[in-house]
């Protein structure tokens, strides 16, 4: 997906800045480029990069402002690499930035003083995506935030316990700028978060005859209104948190809307709409043992589970987890750039390195090709697209594995 942030962001620059958008994602970064203002979105998995490429302009002479939920989360961190840190959302700071930035005052933290209106957000500047280059280019956000509070969730903290909805006209008219005939992706954190806000949502969309994917939690499948207009304004695909299989684990994470009891109900009451599941679960949490790895996949597989993904539990700055971990001191490293490819912290019914195995063999178990065949089959209308993505996935987790494996042996 390109960085609808970062498009933001640039609608938001006063329209006399010109503005570029690099995402290092699928191009490369012109060091030699005259600018004189860098804008950096920084993840904490991508915190060790940032800051590499911060300073490299710094050095240059080039102010930075550093954003973005890990710059939010560790301020005084992030300041070491920036001239300005923008703390929160961007909307009612970013035009006050580039005011100061023209003056030559520019400040040294940037923070909202409260959560900014959704009303009359400006279009997002997608002609700055690079071209050709995302699978997904069709995205768009309808809120912010989530009415659930998960303790590894970084939603939360950069949001606050918050759920606000934009306009439903607004997000017509911004759907009226966009090629209706491609797939449309709803990067909403829930998009169900507030059910009379997304029937009314459904409701407008049903005239544009789109296909569209979106993230949401299981209360979707008690609401049968609410699952006929999702299916009547083009829903092909929820992405949906399952998290565990334990009981334990979700009160420890929080996640009091979730039943285990009522997972395989409300996987049926989804598919029977003729809706496609991604899951997401969390392996390696304090009440899962070395049985866990195939207890999730088992069930994921007989539940016929279109796609998943599998992660272990990440303790981002700013969060429940993360400050838990921390306090007990479990966290064994803050080199950021570990985040995504090793587990950080001291599992308490495994090691790391037999969570790392458990984790890799779940992907690459999941995504064989019997296990593929075993839950899409031929049947239904948009297996074509659901076997690509199941290949996709299939291609990429094996050949990430192995280039890690590679990548050790080096070391």
């Amino acid at each position: 997906m390109p960085p609808l942030g970062l498009a933001m962001v640039a609608a938001l620059t006063p329209p006399e800045v010109e503005v570029s958008l690099t995402d290092e994602n699928v191009t490369v970064i012109d060091f030699q480029k005259e600018i004189d203002l860098v804008g950096i979105t920084v993840l904490t998995n991508t915190a060790t990069r940032a800051y590499k490429i911060a300073d490299t302009f710094r050095a240059k002479g080039v102010k930075v402002i550093l954003g973005g939920s890990h710059p939010s989360a560790l301020p005084k961190e992030a300041s070491q690499h920036a001239d300005s840190i923008v703390i929160g959302e961007a909307e009612g700071i970013w035009a006050k930035v580039i005011e100061d930035f023209k003056a030559n005052k520019l400040k040294k933290i940037y923070s909202q003083s409260a959560q900014p209106s959704l009303l009359n957000l400006p279009i997002p500047r997608r002609d700055l995506f690079a071209k050709g280059a995302y699978y997904f280019r069709n995205t768009i956000s309808t809120t912010r935030g989530c009415p659930f509070a998960c303790s590894f969730c970084s939603v939360t903290s950069f949001f606050g316990h918050s759920y606000r909805c934009r306009p439903v006209e607004e997000v017509l008219k911004e759907l009226d700028t966009m090629n209706h005939k491609k797939l449309i992706c709803f990067v909403d954190d829930n998009i169900v978060g507030k059910p009379k806000f997304a029937k009314e949502l459904f409701r407008a969309l049903v005239p544009y005859k789109l296909k569209w994917i979106s993230q949401a939690s299981v209360t979707i499948a008690g609401d049968d209104e609410l699952l006929e207009l999702a299916v009547a304004s083009g829903c092909k695909v929820l992405l949906i948190g399952f998290e565990t299989l334990s009981p334990a684990n979700l009160s420890a994470l929080g996640k009091k809307i979730n039943m285990i009891d009522k997972y395989e109900k409300v996987i049926k009451k989804i598919h029977s709409y003729g809706i496609a599941i991604h899951g997401f679960f969390i392996l390696g949490l304090d009440e899962d043992d070395k049985d866990v790895f195939k207890r999730t996949v088992s069930f994921a597989q007989e539940m016929r589970l279109e796609s998943a993904q599998f992660a272990w539990p990440v303790p981002y700055p700013g969060t429940a987890l993360g400050e838990s971990l921390d306090k007990a001191g479990r966290i064994v490293t803050k080199d950021w750039s570990q985040y995504e490819t090793n587990v950080v912290f001291e599992p308490k019914l495994m090691s790391q390195e037999i969570l790392q195995l458990g984790h890799k063999w779940a992907w690459l178990e999941f995504y064989s090709l019997l296990s593929i065949w075993r839950r899409l089959g031929i049947i239904r209308g948009y297996s074509a697209q659901l076997w690509m993505l199941n290949l996709y996935y299939r291609f990429f987790w094996r050949r990430k594995f192995e280039t890690n494996k590679d990548r050790k042996k080096h070391e």
